[in-house]
């Protein structure tokens, strides 16, 4: 799919889509995989990634919450902080509510899918309380 996702991304570089996209999913190794886009397709596998306008907000407390404390660790997508589902859950929230609170582009509500064994589900989160 990652590749699949570049492609497409990389056919539409002279009118691109200017679509900046993760892609998350499990690898051949049935390991959690993270995989972020440019807009005409460059991609990189991450241990996390944030995208869109309020993206520079979110991606520093997602390296204080989840980067290890040693730059020195390589893979660097290997090294980062497991979490509970109810704990990245709640980080994703946290995140985006405090985008919301300082980025106007950044919406009112996100939408969390959560997959696992047991299914698919969605959490809706209201952002703005005012």
């Amino acid at each position: 799919m990652a590749q699949l996702l570049s492609n497409t991304l990389y056919y539409k570089r002279f009118f691109p889509y200017y679509a900046f996209n993760v892609l998350g999913g499990l690898d051949n190794e049935g390991k959690g995989c993270v995989f972020t886009y440019d807009a005409v397709g460059s991609y990189e596998r991450v241990g996390y990634s944030s995208q869109g306008s309020g993206s520079t907000l979110i991606m520093p407390v997602l390296d204080n919450q989840l980067k290890s404390p040693s730059p020195l660790l390589i893979p660097p997508r290997d090294v980062v902080t497991p979490l509970s589902e109810t704990e990245a859950v709640d980080l994703v929230k946290d995140v985006f509510a405090s985008a919301a609170e300082r980025d106007i582009y950044t919406g009112g509500r996100v939408e969390i899918t959560i997959v696992n064994a047991a299914g698919i589900r969605r959490e809706y989160s209201e952002l703005r309380k005012d």
